[in-house]
């Protein structure tokens, strides 16, 4: 299973002041600054206390994380769910503003593994997906119901019990990284022959994509324009250079305006591959016709939010 579940019963110490500025790479505004400083309270408020705590391994092992990070350890510490994180589930302008899960996340998580607090802003998306699936077991047990559409019945739903340990972690070992405890992999493309370099997404270029997405929502309604450019959005965020050249000047121009469709396909297929993830597939078997599918895992409002 992919969490790797260990028993532990600690008392926690809170990240230091100093470093509050720090969580994000860019300067942070004001609603970050106070965001921040919310999420090192109610570490204060939990560090007074002894509680159940669990180990949860990391897809990446840490192998993407400077060695100076916290997250290098590969696992993080997250405590149980508790009727404050049913709180933050249900809180409708956390729901609306898609701040919710997040906000969930850094309640649970403690530490490194190793009494070091992390920086949730660093942590990669893969890693994330771990996190999600571990506090969902930790919170609600490993049996997930759910209803699916039937693939080989249309317009029949099938309703299905998923055991969540079922989802493993894809072996990694850093080999495709440039560097070991460094967050970069290479591709050559396979039309054009560029060299590309990129990045396994992170928690903070999560949220730096969906302002930008956000801005260009805004200006796409003022230009009636409906085209939507998440995919080349998100590709501009994901590649650190383009033949040695990091400048996002070139990396946006690139993207708009050389990168052929072929090559687009081969580099998503190629970060798919190499960057540290949990495999969310699973084999679903309809009941009308006894059919094997795989299928990723479904994400419907049951998932943490459960039918009580």
């Amino acid at each position: 299973m992919v969490t790797n579940i260990k028993n532990s019963f600690k008392t926690r110490n809170v990240m230091s002041k100093e470093n509050l500025q720090d969580e994000y790479k860019n300067p942070v505004s004001s609603e970050d600054m106070v965001e921040l400083a919310k999420q090192q309270y109610e570490q204060k408020k939990v560090s007074d206390y002894k509680f159940p705590t669990e180990i949860i391994e990391l897809p990446s092992k840490g192998l993407i994380y400077p060695k100076d990070n916290a997250l290098s350890s590969g696992k993080v510490e997250m405590k149980y769910m508790t009727a404050k994180e049913e709180d933050i589930l249900t809180t409708q302008s956390y729901i609306k503003d898609g701040s919710v899960l997040d906000r969930l996340f850094q309640s649970l998580i403690i530490s490194n593994g190793e009494d070091v607090p992390v920086k949730y802003v660093d942590i990669s998306l893969g890693d994330k997906n771990a996190i999600m699936i571990a506090a969902r077991i930790l919170g609600y047990g490993k049996d997930y119901e759910v209803e699916i559409d039937d693939p080989s019945m249309t317009g029949t739903k099938q309703t299905d019990t998923i055991d969540l340990t079922q989802f493993e972690a894809h072996e990694y070992d850093g080999s495709n990284q440039t560097e070991l405890n460094k967050n970069e992999f290479s591709f050559e493309l396979p039309q054009s022959k560029r060299n590309i370099t990129f990045q396994a997404l992170t928690e903070s270029k999560e949220k730096k994509i969906k302002h930008q997405l956000e801005a260009q929502k805004k200006q796409s309604r003022r230009m009636k324009d409906t085209t939507d450019r998440q995919l080349t959005t998100r590709l501009k965020n994901t590649i650190i250079s383009i033949d040695d050249d990091t400048s996002q000047e070139s990396i946006n121009h690139f993207v708009d305006n050389e990168l052929f469709a072929a090559d687009s396909r081969a580099l998503r297929t190629q970060i798919n591959k190499v960057v540290p993830d949990v495999d969310l597939t699973y084999e679903f078997i309809s009941e009308e016709t006894g059919e094997r599918r795989e299928m990723l895992l479904p994400m419907d409002l049951g998932f943490f939010w459960p039918q009580s």
